[in-house]
């Protein structure tokens, strides 16, 4: 049986080092209840695009969340603001090849400031970019 190099991280060190460890166990899915889909799909749908579309003006500073059902990346969480840091006049567009990726094309004109809540890194502030048709003011409420 081969033994293992120094530097060979075991299974559980690599859960660790990604943010996923039995001290900070993260749901992969982050499924939450969809009661709205039990129903009326296609009314669900129509919901879900009428929110798309609908837009918000955001500047730098302001504090927002995702839409109810638009979120399509997993952080922030639903209730985690983000700070929107800029707002881009030309989106860039997701450069994922494959058309049948989620974020093919995906006009990214948002970037948002994030408190990055794993190590390394914790409690840093980092930016990602997001399509802000996403997004909406964040209230205390959420």
């Amino acid at each position: 049986m081969p033994r293992p190099k120094p530097n060979d991280l075991s299974s559980r060190e690599l859960l660790a080092r990604i943010g996923l460890s039995d001290d900070a166990p993260t749901d992969l899915l982050d499924d939450e209840p969809l009661e709205d889909l039990r129903g009326d799909l296609g009314a669900a749908l129509r919901e879900r695009y009428r929110s798309l579309v609908q837009r918000h003006s955001f500047a730098p500073g302001d504090l927002v969340s995702w839409k109810p059902g638009l979120r399509n990346k997993r952080i922030p969480r639903y209730d985690q603001p983000a700070v929107v840091i800029e707002v881009l006049d030309e989106p860039v567009l997701d450069r994922m090849d494959e058309a049948g990726s989620t974020y093919f094309r995906e006009p990214l004109d948002l970037v948002l400031g994030l408190i990055w809540d794993s190590n390394p890194g914790r409690g840093e502030l980092v930016t990602f970019h997001y399509d802000s048709r996403r997004f909406q003011p964040w209230s205390e409420a959420e």
